[in-house]
């Protein structure tokens, strides 16, 4: 069995690319279900982010052309398209990326945390889809276990840093005193509950978050003391507001040009902040086009972020010397493990052989057979018949000239040394 890792993210396509790439929650489990049957691939888990869109299988002979064949069609896209965009990580080099990936080592915001929950949750939706087979879900466990000690025994994770707060980071560049700004905050997952936090951080006293559910909405605006409102009446509210921050999982654009401009004339042409930190876009391209608007896409975070990653980039190095051990350690029980079934068919053949030559012994006894000569026949013919098999295989490689198979053949037959010879 192989493991294969096929991906984009924000570092090999635009954010145009990653929302035409994206699995949303409501075509995960079809994506996996059809993943497995239309492919080679026995097991698989998807991880889809605003930043990257990444799938792990685990198969006899992974096939990266066939994944991106199937990506490709599965959203109707030119299979070259994908291709230029696709990374590809086989075997131990898919082991380390998973690992990487789950660290916060990859991500736009190096060592962010979010991703280590996103990580889980794909696991979790790969379990729940009956995708995920004992080998791939051995390697989430074992990525896991290494990602907490990374996050325990370096600095990767202090100083708070995501993309949350780098957007909260350039709405207080923008703006000399978030104080008195109001922020529109659409949403309510993980992220814009980052936002929020981050935000009352900052001293915003006013925030109204909307969403889909009212219920869901009133849970977080309850902990930052804001307002709840749907998202249909964001039009109602979206005059009085400075800052509008987006992560929503809407197929389809939450605000339009029409609503912005609107708004903007009952703010009587004062500036608005906006960040859509969604894939895909929460925020209509063409609100940007707007002179008294600043808008933001996650892609436009990166020199904000660069400002927050100094402090974690020496802890990164010791970071990547663990994912390091922790691959070989992986790729070490995971070989060892490969060696069981053989073992286990090798021990087999052999109590099947001592079964056969005993009962022929038995027999014979019973005929009335001399038990010395019984036991030494029983002795020579176990011995043949145990010897027969690697015998003629070993001539075979002689005679192929397969040498470097002879030297493991001669480690592996070679008589265990006894550790009290030699002393007096």
């Amino acid at each position: 069995m192989g493991f294969l890792a096929f991906g984009i993210n924000h570092r090999t396509a635009s954010v145009d690319v990653r929302e035409r790439v994206a699995f949303g929650p409501d075509l995960l489990d079809g994506a996996l279900s059809r993943l497995r049957s239309e492919t080679g691939n026995r097991e698989a888990a998807i991880l889809s982010t605003c930043n990257r869109t990444e799938i792990y299988c685990c198969s006899e002979q992974p096939d990266a052309d066939e994944l991106i064949d199937w990506v490709a069609a599965f959203h109707n896209l030119p299979a070259d398209e994908v291709r230029r965009c696709a990374y590809m990580y086989q075997d131990a080099a898919a082991v380390r990326h998973l690992m990487r990936v789950a660290a916060g080592l990859d991500s736009m915001v190096l060592g962010e945390p979010q991703i280590f929950g996103q990580m889980k949750d794909a696991w979790q939706s790969a379990r729940n889809a009956g995708a995920l087979g004992s080998q791939l879900d051995r390697l989430f466990q074992n990525a896991f276990a290494t990602v907490k000690q990374v996050r325990t025994d370096t600095g990767i994770g202090e100083n708070p840093v995501s993309v949350a707060f780098a957007a909260v980071s350039l709405a207080r560049q923008i703006f000399a005193d978030l104080k008195r700004s109001t922020a529109l905050l659409i949403g309510a997952g993980e992220t814009i509950t980052l936002v929020a936090q981050h935000l009352r951080e900052q001293g915003v006293k006013h925030m109204i978050v909307a969403n889909r559910t009212l219920e869901r909405a009133a849970q977080l605006s309850e902990t930052v003391g804001g307002q709840a409102v749907l998202l249909n009446q964001i039009p109602d509210v979206l005059g009085q507001c400075d800052i509008v921050i987006s992560s929503t999982a809407s197929p389809l654009p939450i605000l339009g040009k029409g609503a912005v401009e609107r708004a903007l004339k009952q703010r009587r042409h004062k500036p608005m902040f906006m960040v859509d930190i969604a894939v895909p876009r929460d925020i209509e391209a063409e609100v940007a086009e707007l002179s008294d608007v600043y808008l933001y896409t996650v892609d436009d975070l990166h020199e904000v972020i660069e400002e927050n990653l100094r402090s974690r980039r020496g802890a990164a190095d010791a970071a990547e010397r663990m994912i390091d051990h922790g691959v070989v350690e992986f790729m070490q029980k995971l070989r060892a493990l490969g060696s069981v079934d053989l073992l286990r068919q090798y021990r087999s053949d052999a109590e099947q052989l001592r079964d056969q030559e005993l009962a022929k012994a038995m027999a014979r006894l019973q005929r009335g057979a001399e038990p010395e000569q019984v036991l030494a026949e029983l002795a020579r013919g176990l011995t043949n018949k145990l010897l027969h098999g690697p015998s003629v295989r070993l001539k075979q490689m002689s005679a192929e000239g397969r040498n470097e198979a002879l030297v493991l053949a001669r480690e592996l037959l070679a008589p265990e040394q006894d550790s009290s010879q030699g002393q007096s």
